[in-house]
């Protein structure tokens, strides 16, 4: 039985994640372990409560201690299962998607998100339906704690600003909507919020920051003449910026941007990020001293890479960058704090930050491939290599990857869809429309062969 997808469990609420699934999988976390408590917060969808309480009668059933933290951003939960050494950690969200879907995150103590591994396991005992249930003189109890307001106050110790800086942040009626109107009052930093009421409807639509959904936030951002912007998606472990001039930058290059500021501040470290992040990424952290590691898509993967290489920063493109030093989990509002001191310590804007961060022209293209067919697909495009001129490097970490001398070339099957996906970039658009031409035609007689 296969329950985990790349960011935990998610589907459509009360159909695929329903409340006995969660009571399940409540009462499978804390079979693992031998007691203790596990912590349980949420993001605003309507659907959250009756998941929580589901939740909390899973673990509560197995003799733990269920701290509920209410509607607070992913990264807190993370944060504070490792700060107050619970044995877990759940989030009830579904980050972006729209509002009828939930999901639920599991971090473990240390405040990681759960690996294949252990997702794995979890799985098998929610399978096997056998849970270390409890007498009913030894059931649990249920804490609930102020979250939002110790989350805060641990940020506000973290951060310090000496300007007089003027932000706009639209929240999307998402989670940090419990905690960035406390912040930046506590932090004395002047900021207009847009969409700043907790509502799991989402009417300001899908809670997730990109070139689109970020028009209205830039707008306000001239309307104010603010410094910046920030976007957060739903359960805020993702930012998206917005210059001074209320356009949306690649985040590509604030990302290669940013990963270059740590690594000067730390006198060079690791990098990670995933196989499909831009070439300037590299370009940006070698040239300060520094080295760039590539994982598969996802978060936990970067996260285990990070552990793995002692690494001074990890992220990805879509705004989830993660900073070892406070927390194992991407972290947006953190992430919009530590891009603000950036910025001020080096008394720039942030169009003047990322303003040597070449912007590479980056094609995408897919082909169908029936789900029962892509291992052996995958297996033949590792031939690949062959229909380029000279391949610096190949990854096959997730899918192939090609480096070549002025550009790199991506195949990975899609994990939701029956397509295999094509990503190139290159330093000139001709020629990343011909790596695109070339890879798709291959693709495309590795099927029909």
């Amino acid at each position: 039985m296969r329950l985990f997808g790349s960011s935990g469990i998610r589907g459509l609420a009360n159909v695929e994640v329903t409340s006995l699934l969660a009571q399940k999988v409540g009462a499978a976390i804390a079979s693992q372990f031998e007691g203790g408590a596990i912590l349980i917060g949420r993001d605003t969808r309507h659907s959250g409560e009756m998941l929580e309480k589901a939740l909390i009668s899973g673990v509560v059933s197995c003799g733990f201690i269920a701290g509920t933290l209410g509607v607070v951003p992913t990264p807190a939960v993370a944060w504070l299962t490792k700060e107050m050494e619970a044995e877990a950690g759940v989030v009830i969200s579904a980050s972006h998607n729209p509002p009828q879907y939930n999901g639920l995150k599991i971090f473990d103590t240390t405040g990681m998100a759960y690996t294949a591994e252990q997702q794995e396991r979890l799985e098998e005992l929610i399978e096997g339906g056998e849970f270390a249930t409890s007498s009913w003189n030894r059931v649990g109890s249920v804490e609930a704690m102020d979250a939002g307001r110790i989350y805060v106050d641990a940020l506000v110790q973290l951060n310090a600003f000496a300007r007089d800086w003027n932000l706009v942040c639209d929240l999307f009626n998402g989670a940090t909507c419990t905690v960035v109107p406390d912040l930046f009052e506590d932090l004395g930093v002047r900021a207009t919020l847009i969409n700043a009421q907790p509502d799991g409807r989402f009417p300001a639509g899908n809670p997730e920051p990109n070139e689109a959904s970020l028009a209205r936030l830039g707008s306000m951002v001239r309307k104010k003449r603010a410094d910046v912007g920030f976007g957060f998606d739903g359960d805020g472990d993702r930012m998206m910026a917005v210059d001074e001039r209320g356009r949306v930058p690649s985040p590509d290059r604030v990302l290669a941007a940013y990963a270059r500021h740590v690594v000067e501040a730390n006198g060079g470290g690791v990098v990670v990020t995933h196989v499909g992040a831009s070439m300037s990424v590299e370009e940006a952290v070698e040239g300060a001293g520094g080295k760039v590691v590539r994982t598969k898509v996802g978060d936990v993967n970067i996260t285990e890479a990070m552990g793995e290489h002692d690494a001074v920063f990890g992220g990805e493109p879509v705004g989830a960058w993660i900073h070892p030093d406070v927390n194992l989990c991407p972290d947006g509002v953190l992430s919009a704090l530590r891009l603000m001191t950036a910025l001020e310590s080096e008394g720039k804007t942030l169009s003047e930050f990322i303003g040597d961060i070449p912007e590479y022209p980056t094609l995408r293209d897919k082909v169908r491939c029936p789900n029962k067919e892509k291992e052996a697909t995958m297996k033949s495009i590792s031939k690949l290599e062959g229909e380029f001129g000279e391949v610096k490097d190949v990854s096959t970490v997730d899918g192939v990857r090609l480096q070549l001398e002025d550009g790199w070339v991506l195949i990975r099957p899609s994990g939701t869809e029956p397509i295999i996906r094509i990503t190139v970039e290159a330093h000139e658009v001709g020629r990343a429309e011909q790596l695109l031409e070339t890879s798709r035609r291959f693709v495309e007689g590795v099927l029909g062969g």
